[in-house]
């Protein structure tokens, strides 16, 4: 699933390490939604979205509307 989180991370200046912990996963774990390789859980998306003050779906792309 396509997402902004490496750009929101960046705009922050957080390492892949830095998100983690925030989130309270492994760093693997970001890397791979990051590139798409996982989708995260509901409950790991809302506290994703809750930590950058956004909606879910401002952060992560719906892949049937692609």
């Amino acid at each position: 699933m396509k997402n902004r989180l490496r750009v929101l991370r960046a705009e922050r200046d957080w390492s892949q390490q830095d998100l983690a912990d925030r989130l309270g996963v492994s760093r693997q774990s970001v890397n791979a939604i990051e590139t798409g390789k996982y989708d995260p859980s509901l409950p790991l998306a809302f506290r994703i979205a809750g930590l950058f003050g956004q909606s879910i779906e401002a952060i992560f792309e719906d892949p049937a509307t692609e």
